[in-house]
């Protein structure tokens, strides 16, 4: 039993060691790609921002192969903040999706070598019809370096893989100059994270997406009291409307404090029917907007170990949300 479990650890060892030379020769590439950015990549680069955001079309991305796997990622990202995008398949382009390419769109074309043959047809279409056309490549000089009209050379790199065929460390570089591309476009068309969530609805990443108003409780829910309120009211109050606090407001409907569960038992004595809200209550509450995002509010609830917060605007209470509400959404 012994010597199979020293056989498994020095298995797992050998594998773990694999794993962290895959790492560190991915990185390295990566630190070259920053390299190359820093220098004559970068004007190049910024050249293909500016070439997309002037384009009235969509930005239509090929690959074949493992570049065409990435160039798949690379469109769903561009899409998804903010700059329209799709992938076109090189083989189905050939047989009647070039239809589908406008000469207003951007082409990026990936091809590690610059030579896959499956890409010709697009390359010479993206010439006959003058489609502004975007390279992935290594090889500045290949037969789509030289074609396009700007062409992003990827600096040569080791492939963590120890035969040095399958494509690693190149196509985590191809990965990471598209996101890089992705991102400076987002920050170029100031693109927000409410814009973000237009194109996120599902999951939980789109409810976190939401504005706290689309959840918040309002109206005729919510527990107001004012600063004289008796605390035996306002427990009435706390216990009518179900939220666990009341929120103390003046006259003018403006923000006083709030009474909450916690308040009750800090303040329990023979005495607390007698007392006012104004005694009990916190005042200085934690706040939100309503415009705020949900994961915001989250971050809120969280990093404070809050139950509840009061959504205000101008300086008066216009909801509540309560943690309740963000687990029931599945925000949480």
């Amino acid at each position: 039993m012994k010597a199979m479990q020293k056989t498994e650890i020095t298995e797992r060892d050998a594998a773990v060691e694999s794993g962290l030379r895959s790492l560190a020769t991915e990185i390295t590439g990566l630190e070259s790609l920053a390299t190359a950015l820093k220098s004559d990549l970068g004007p190049l680069f910024s050249a293909a921002v500016n070439m997309i955001l002037a384009s009235t079309g969509r930005v239509i991305i090929s690959g074949m192969g493992k570049s065409g796997h990435i160039g798949r990622k690379m469109a769903a990202t561009l899409a998804s903040t903010g700059t329209p995008a799709y992938f076109v398949h090189p083989g189905e382009a050939s047989h009647g999706d070039l239809g589908m390419i406008q000469p207003d769109d951007v082409i990026i074309a990936m091809s590690w070598s610059g030579e896959t043959a499956e890409l010709a047809d697009l390359v010479a279409y993206a010439k006959r019809f003058r489609v502004n056309l975007i390279a992935f490549t290594s090889k500045s000089d290949s037969a789509l370096g030289r074609e396009a009209d700007i062409c992003l050379t990827l600096p040569s790199a080791r492939e963590a893989c120890p035969n040095g065929l399958a494509p690693t460390t190149s196509t985590t570089m191809q990965l990471a100059l598209g996101d890089a591309l992705a991102i400076a476009l987002l920050e170029s068309r100031s693109f927000t994270p409410n814009d973000f969530g237009r194109f996120h609805p599902g999951g939980k990443l789109g409810v976190q997406l939401k504005q706290v108003r689309a959840v918040m409780h309002s109206g005729d829910r919510l527990p107001f009291i004012h600063p004289q309120t008796p605390m035996s009211e306002a427990i009435l109050t706390i216990s009518s409307k179900g939220l666990g606090c009341a929120i103390v407001i003046d006259a003018d409907g403006r923000l006083c404090g709030l009474v909450t569960d916690g308040d009750l038992r800090r303040h329990m004595s023979a005495s607390l029917l007698s007392r006012t809200a104004e005694e009990i209550m916190t005042k200085k509450p934690k706040t939100i907007a309503p415009d705020a995002l949900v994961a915001e509010a989250l971050e809120m609830v969280d990093s404070r170990k809050l139950n509840s917060l009061i959504v205000v605007q101008e300086g008066k209470p216009v909801g509540l949300l309560h943690v309740l509400d963000l687990l029931r959404i599945g925000a949480a």
